[in-house]
């Protein structure tokens, strides 16, 4: 059997980087080589700061980086030299989840290759397969075709998105009858045919591969006339859209029906805690939508650098004219954030909110002050922050009659939640 001893990894983002790591720290004896034609990328992995954030990661790149492990912008010369090159030679779909990404390398579920049905498609199978073994059990190294392996990628993350959407749909629901959406996902989790996983209500989800990878079978199945399944896959993109603009809505009316000239604190920026991505987050959008209606909003994220929310919000889609400079001032702690705020909107479920001074945080804040966590990282103190005198809504739960009512305009909404809010003129 033909015996890999280069490997080239085309691409050293957030895929690429992390995983040929991993298997030059496994496979001491292989020469891997990550080239990129973005050359500070390249400088950044070769330099002690990695260009991006990932528990782990740095200790597995400095334990090989020089030795079997590469950094390159020469892609021709790292092509020509290598037995194998990622992505471009055998389907070999990630299933990573950022935050727990070197892990998942480490002890994966299972590793699926893809490959043609030839005699030269097999070979490069087990010739792949034989790099994984170093590590991962044989049995759980997966074989299949090229079009099974690819559905199987989008397929799988279709159905985490699919997951989340479904609790966030009874989120709603919850907060509209006076259940807590945490009980009934520890209900139906219990089930062993549901399972407890990715039932954890929150403003939504984010990423780079969720709603890629959903709209990339929505669009396939459009293409080969499948448009009832198109649809139904769609629904899970709307869900995941309508929990964003619901939970801008509530922040607004509960901050009687306006937020304009209001200083709001949003504490993350990352998607999700554990990483500095910020693809398709939802802080992204709810921070659009609280600048379409004039709030002035004051960011703190422990891992996103300033100068990656100011592009992110930047973006045509997201603001326009001078918004960010006017609207958007990044904070350097989360003290700083809050400091005379009207307000406190959780976006990513980093543990270090769990441990903030709140006391010292209500004194510095305008009052009424008020909570929304949109990813419940505070159930355990919602009696402590009430004692303290903070206001408090959070998703899929009611959680004092005794606060100032939450309510929702009825009859003139502050803006449709099938609809990004309209901009509102000063007053």
């Amino acid at each position: 059997m033909f015996e890999i001893k280069k490997i080239c990894c085309i691409g050293a983002g957030y895929v690429g980087g992390p995983t040929c790591s991993v298997i030059a720290h496994m496979c001491p004896e292989i020469r891997v080589t990550v080239v990129d034609v973005n050359e500070s990328r390249i400088n950044a992995w070769n330099s002690p700061t990695l260009p991006i954030y990932e528990p782990g990661l740095k200790e597995v790149v400095e334990s090989c980086r020089g030795k079997n492990l590469f950094f390159s912008t020469n892609i021709d010369d790292a092509i020509k030299e290598a037995d194998l090159v990622f992505i471009s030679v055998l389907s070999n779909p990630e299933f990573l989840a950022e935050g727990t990404a070197i892990n998942d390398l480490k002890n994966p579920d299972r590793v699926l290759i893809g490959g043609d049905e030839t005699p030269e498609g097999q070979r490069a199978v087990q010739a792949l397969c034989a790099v994984y073994e170093h590590w991962v059990p044989r049995e759980k190294i997966l074989t299949t075709n090229t079009w099974s392996s690819e559905l199987s990628k989008l397929a799988a993350n279709a159905f985490l998105a699919q997951r989340i959407s479904s609790i966030n749909s009874i989120s709603a629901l919850c907060e509209a009858t006076g259940a807590d959406v945490e009980e009934v996902a520890t209900a139906i989790g219990m089930d062993q045919r549901i399972g407890n996983k990715f039932l954890k209500a929150s403003v939504g989800f984010g990423g780079s591969c969720f709603q890629k990878d959903v709209l990339n079978l929505v669009y396939l199945c459009e293409a080969l006339n499948l448009p009832e399944v198109a649809r139904y896959w769609q629904q899970v993109i709307d869900m995941n859209d309508y929990q964003r603009r619901r939970f801008a809505s509530r922040i607004i009316d509960s901050l009687f029906n306006t937020v304009t000239d209001k200083k709001i604190a949003i504490l993350g920026f990352a998607f999700k805690k554990d990483t500095g991505d910020t693809r398709e987050s939802s802080s992204i959008y709810i921070s659009k939508y609280l600048m379409d209606e004039g709030a002035h909003l004051h960011i703190y994220d422990p891992k996103v650098p300033r100068e990656q929310i100011v592009v992110d919000l930047s973006h045509p889609g997201v603001s326009e004219d001078d918004q960010v400079s006017r609207l958007v001032t990044i904070s350097k702690d989360p003290y700083e954030a809050c400091d005379g705020a009207h307000a406190v909107v959780i976006c990513t479920e980093w543990d270090m909110f769990k441990e903030l001074d709140y006391e010292r945080i209500h004194k510095k804040m305008l009052k009424p002050a008020f909570i929304f966590d949109g990813r419940r990282v505070l159930d355990g103190l919602h009696n402590e922050l009430q004692t303290i005198g903070f206001q408090i809504e959070t998703i899929g739960k009611k959680v004092s009659s005794k606060r100032i009512p939450y309510a929702p305009s009825g009859e003139i909404p502050k803006f449709s939640l099938q609809d990004p809010p309209n901009k509102k003129p000063k007053v």
